[in-house]
């Protein structure tokens, strides 16, 4: 079976019967037209999301490394460090969703949109190494305590919760629609706790000496960052072997295009994720008459656009072809 390799081609019954009847099922494209008008909408607004979060994460991180050079803070240097490697996966995760909207060629008949999910392994990984670091230097700080200090370092740390805060919020609104926000969702998300146990762990230390306190934070913290992390690295790896993305349950799709009118049967269903954002769809239908072709086909359509699926290749069939082919009558 072919998969589909443009935006708006038409696809084609194959079987004997209706070669013979030179008949054909057509994708209308008033469905392949929406879900695409549906898919750019998102990925300018996303598009526009990222651009500001990087600038204002870059501006922190100049902020926060002027202010660790002014206040004689390693801490603060190293974290400016550690923020400016998530302005890299905030581009990594631009540079995704530009891909993930890259046209077809004679070589990459889906453009370089698979790629996007590759990126979102990167970034999956990247993840597990800061939280890797946030371990290492808390279990570092049991057997050397430091209190935090400073007033500079608290008040740049507020600041750090803001942006981050703010840029995890506004992400937070579009993850769903996308593996790679999630990532990005997730670093800012990272980020946002590490600033407010910089703060928690400040005024504990100031006014009761507990420098204990600070390592123990740290800790919860890479927990936190650790199982949501999982999620997004087994769902990458997931997608990266064509398995059946988050969200979509075959035995269900199978049963409501069964449930269609003028449907006796389903069978071959395929789905795969072709990006980060969009998902695909191969599958047979067993029809009960070779003139309810077009018919069956709108409303298959329109079912599958209308639970995300905007890229399906539908091959119908009548009930006496399919039993031909398979030797079943």
């Amino acid at each position: 079976m072919e998969h589909e390799h443009g935006h708006h081609e038409h696809e084609h019954c194959h079987n004997h019967e209706h070669c013979h009847e030179h008949e054909h099922c057509h994708e209308h494209g008033h469905h392949e037209h929406h879900g695409h008008h549906h898919h750019s909408h998102a990925i300018e607004k996303l598009s526009t999301i990222y651009i500001v979060a990087v600038v204002l994460n870059l501006a922190f991180v100049v902020v926060e490394a002027v202010a660790g050079f002014v206040g004689n803070s390693l801490g603060l240097l190293s974290d400016a460090g550690h923020n400016l490697s998530d302005v890299f996966s905030l581009l990594l995760a631009m540079v995704a969703l530009k891909l993930a909207s890259s046209h077809a060629t004679k070589r990459f008949t889906y453009g370089r949109r698979k790629a996007s999910v590759l990126i979102s392994l990167l970034n999956a990984i990247i993840l597990l190494v800061a939280v890797g670091g946030i371990i290492v230097e808390s279990i570092d700080k049991f057997f050397h305590p430091a209190a935090v200090d400073g007033t500079l370092i608290v008040w740049t740390a507020t600041v750090g919760i803001v942006i981050n805060g703010v840029t995890a919020w506004v992400l937070s609104r579009q993850n769903q629609h996308d593996i790679n926000t999630r990532g990005a969702f997730l670093h800012m998300l990272a980020d946002t706790l590490v600033s407010v146990g910089v703060v928690v762990s400040g005024v504990v230390i100031k006014y009761t000496g507990w420098t204990v306190v600070d390592p123990i934070i740290g800790l919860v913290i890479a927990v936190v960052i650790l199982v949501s992390t999982w999620e997004l690295l087994s769902e990458s790896l997931r997608m990266s072997t064509d398995a059946v993305p988050e969200g979509y349950d075959v035995d269900d799709i199978n049963l409501r295009l069964s449930a269609l009118e003028g449907v006796q049967g389903v069978h071959h269903l395929h789905i795969w994720a072709i990006s980060t954002t969009e998902t695909a769809l191969t599958c047979h239908i067993v029809i009960a008459d070779a003139g309810l072709l077009d018919e069956v086909t709108d409303r298959a359509k329109e079912l599958l656009d209308s639970i995300g699926i905007h890229h399906s290749t539908l091959e119908l069939e009548t009930h006496s072809s399919h039993c031909h082919e398979h030797e079943c009558c």
